[in-house]
């Protein structure tokens, strides 16, 4: 495919790039003001330096619009002529002296046609974002209906909660590729906001184009599809010897299509954060607890990686195509194991992985038809090292019995018995897809994923005799999906109807030794497990009045378990169950979006959606039953019947575009709905609350931005950032039991704040952020604790127009 682009040089069209910038009389940018070209039914906004982006635009003369609430709209003419490949243009618009009463803001931009589909879908834009101290999960974390819930600081493993729904149940994705496919070593804490586009947030109904089992919601990140030639590098640092860096460089040939993209991530953390309280005691000689203030002292994180992609863009024969590479790397100490009572010391995992792809697209490939396609394969390494056979208390020192001398781990090592284990994994996933439209109004998509994972593992610490009797695991997955689209009343109403087919295989060999004829001889024990399924669900919305949405969405969802699920995973202490079965649930969301309306100075929306999730064989990692804390891993088992009812809703309000106010709430109950067991048998926990779930949380931020501060054309904008979770437990409660508040995470009330200083050339932001101002104590998963007050400071660098 790469000798045909090559031969292809002089048949590539060319590609031509409408830009241009809005301002004021004052020459002052205006951000966020609407573009349209009403003859090809295009428009944009431009960005927060008043610049905007058509590309492609076919030969023709053209009008096109700006408007901005408050100025009067100005339309201008321009002339688009091949070879001509680059034209720009400046709009100076003057301030409407007449008074505004009510007014109603409609601009079609991606996020609002993406949340306008019927599904119960949130778009975050990143670009304002990238320029402050804040993580990708950081970001979802303040989205409405997400909870993002890690294992202590950077590094950390991560789970998302959805609307009550949580772990693989909600499926991650770049691009539409599983993340599974990139490895532990590049997850959404190596991306910077600053190589992301937007991030689609699915919640409960996930449309078919994705194509995966994902029962609980999706999250889609979009990677930045850069067009000409820029550089942008960012460098921050902070509490706990914390350094992040990323770069990104974007190089495009007009005339050839030709394009080279390549970016970079380093991320170090020592994490030796503090903690106290409850659940950080050392264990006397005597055997009583002493309740200590510590820093974690076995939890630093590293990762680095680097992201390269080479191919051609509107070339006759491919809208887009390409080859790439990634390649990432991580270290990671671990510092406790499920929960924080016994800490580690010497035990770390080491990961690295290797991912090619290819990418194809072309639109129209026939009347009407087109085609994408994206194929990656990876392989993917992991280590666990755990050799230390000593306890230790949360001061890094060996615990000592009633003589003075070290206690030994039971088994040898920190988690278990001492190993050096090695995972290899190799994977191939493809996504392809077909997209035919009738017309403007009926459209048929056609998608396809496979994703296969053969897993070899080793451990290089047992004898040559033990290391032959370690096992292979080989997981395949197919999901394929079909839907219908459809837009009638000039677009007021847009519905989606689409199935999908689901089929996995699991393959799983151990070795044994039996007796056969009186020998005792070596034989490979085989499992295998199919497991098919269908669902099914759809979107409906409908425009009452203008910026008036009322939206409808459901599905029958099917969950397979996951490759950890089924095979464990000793870097996160989870625990085989080869006999676990798929999850499946009834999923309805319905809601509202209404706005953005302005009356003077004043713009405001509001969102507001209820959902249910009646699920049947839930898949969960196993919780404690009783208070005792002692075992550290845990599989992943079949709950049996869940169901959860909430609701959750947004508030934004603006005023002067110089004060932004975002609030959102979420409140969920998901209660175990399973009376009987197997037996018949009544069961205690019937009708009682999913442990380790935080079923109330809620956000609030606020941004103000003052103009020209310190020097003309620049800008200061402030933040502040107030986050509650509601108290919740982490093990079973079926009745009061004494003891049990010591298994109740508390309530928190988690508040940031930051600034970040523009300068005017617009290509220099410097941003400074405190996390966690008051230096509360902060949990997510099992009690374990998050880091405490904190500091950053980051400089972000632009270059364009190279």
């Amino acid at each position: 495919m790469f000798l045909i682009s090559v031969s292809a040089f002089p048949q590539a069209t060319k590609n031509v790039i409408f830009e241009g910038k809005v301002v004021n009389s004052e020459n002052k940018s205006l951000a966020w003001a609407t573009i349209t070209i009403p003859k090809l039914k295009i428009g944009t906004t431009t960005d927060i330096d008043g610049n905007f982006t058509f590309q492609n635009i076919p030969s023709g003369t053209y009008e096109v619009t700006a408007s901005f609430l408050g100025y009067k709209s100005l339309t201008k003419s321009i002339e688009i002529s091949i070879p001509v490949t680059e034209v720009n243009m400046q709009f100076v618009l003057k301030e409407d002296s007449e008074s505004l009463d009510e007014v109603l803001l409609k601009v079609t931009s991606i996020k609002s046609e993406i949340e306008k589909k019927g599904f119960a879908v949130n778009v975050i834009e990143t670009e304002e974002s990238s320029f402050r101290n804040l993580q990708t999960n950081e970001l979802l974390n303040r989205s409405v209906g997400v909870k993002v819930r890690r294992n202590g600081g950077l590094g950390s493993s991560v789970d998302y909660n959805l609307n009550g729904m949580s772990g693989n149940s909600i499926k991650i994705f770049i691009d539409g590729i599983p993340i599974s496919t990139y490895g532990s070593s590049f997850d959404l804490n190596s991306i910077s906001p600053a190589m992301i586009e937007r991030i689609e947030v699915y919640k409960g109904v996930v449309p078919g184009e994705l194509s995966d089992d994902a029962l609980g919601g999706a999250i889609n990140i979009i990677l930045k599809k850069d067009i000409g030639n820029a550089i942008n590098a960012s460098l921050s640092y902070g509490s706990f010897n914390t350094f992040q860096t990323n770069f990104n460089a974007h190089y495009q040939n007009d005339k050839s299509g030709l394009f080279v993209k390549a970016s970079g991530f380093y991320n170090y953390s020592d994490n030796d954060y503090e903690v106290w309280g409850k659940f950080v005691r050392n264990i006397l000689p005597n055997g009583r607890y002493d309740y200590v203030r510590a820093k974690r002292f076995n939890d630093a994180y590293r990762s680095f990686g680097a992201i390269t992609e080479v191919g051609f863009k509107q070339v006759k024969w491919a809208d887009k195509i390409s080859v790439g590479y990634t390649g990432s790397n991580s270290y990671n100490e671990i510092q406790h194991g499920a929960y924080m009572s016994i800490p580690y010391k010497g035990r770390f995992v080491e990961a690295k992985a290797n991912v090619f792809n290819l990418i194809y697209n072309k639109t129209n490939i026939a009347k009407g038809l087109d085609i994408d396609f994206h194929g990656l394969y990876s392989n993917r390494n992991t280590v666990v090292n755990d050799t230390v056979k000593y306890n230790y208390n949360w001061f890094g020192e060996k615990s000592l019995d009633l003589n003075g001398n070290p206690i030994l781990r039971p088994q040898g090592a920190q988690q278990g018995a001492p190993t050096l284990a090695n995972i290899d994994r190799d994977i191939f996933s493809f996504r392809a897809g077909l997209h035919y439209a009738i017309n403007n109004k009926h459209k048929f998509i056609v998608n396809h994923l496979f994703y296969d994972i053969a897993r070899r593992e080793d451990d290089e610490i047992l004898s040559g005799l033990q290391r032959n009797f370690i096992g292979t695991r080989d997981l395949q997955k197919n999901v394929t999906s079909l839907t219908y689209e459809m837009r009638l009343f000039e677009e007021k109403f847009k519905a989606t109807a689409f199935g999908k087919y689901y089929k996995q295989d699991i393959q799983k060999m151990d070795p044994v030794v039996e007796d056969i004829n009186g020998e005792r001889v070596r034989v490979e024990k085989d499992f295998s497990k199919q497991i098919s399924a269908s669902g099914f669900g759809g979107a409906v919305s409908y425009l009452i009045k203008p910026a008036f949405v009322v939206l409808v969405s459901a599905e029958q969802a099917v969950r397979l378990p996951s490759e950890n699920e089924v095979f464990g995973d000793v870097g996160e202490n989870i625990v085989e169950n080869a006999g676990i079965s798929a999850e499946t649930s009834n999923n309805l969301n319905i809601g509202f979006k209404a706005g953005l309306y302005q009356v003077k100075n004043h713009k405001f929306s509001f969102a507001m959606s209820g959902f249910l999730r009646d699920t049947k064989d839930k898949i969960v990692r196993r919780t404690q039953s009783n208070l005792n804390d002692a075992v550290q891993t845990a599989p992943f088992e079949n709950l049996g019947k869940t169901k959860s009812i909430g609701f959750d809703a947004e508030l934004n309000y603006i005023f002067n575009n110089k004060l932004d106010v975002l609030f959102n709430v979420s409140k969920f109950d998901t209660r175990f709905n399973s009376k009987y067991d197997n037996n018949g048998n009544v069961l205690s926990l019937y009708n009682v609350q999913i442990p380790n779930e935080p079923f109330f949380t809620s956000n609030l931020n606020v941004k103000y931005a003052l103009d020209s501060f310190l020097q003309k054309e620049s800008t200061l904008n402030l933040f502040y950032n107030i986050q509650y979770v509601d108290s919740f437990y982490n093990i079973w409660v079926p009745r009061e039991v004494r003891g049990i508040e010591q298994f109740q995470v508390p309530e928190q009330f988690i508040q940031d704040a930051g600034l970040s200083y523009v300068f005017p050339e617009k290509n220099l932001v410097l941003s400074f952020d405190v996390k966690n101002i008051f230096n509360k104590q902060s949990y997510d998963n099992f009690a374990v604790q998050r880091p405490g007050r904190a500091f950053y400071l980051k400089m972000n660098y632009s270059l364009s127009k190279l």
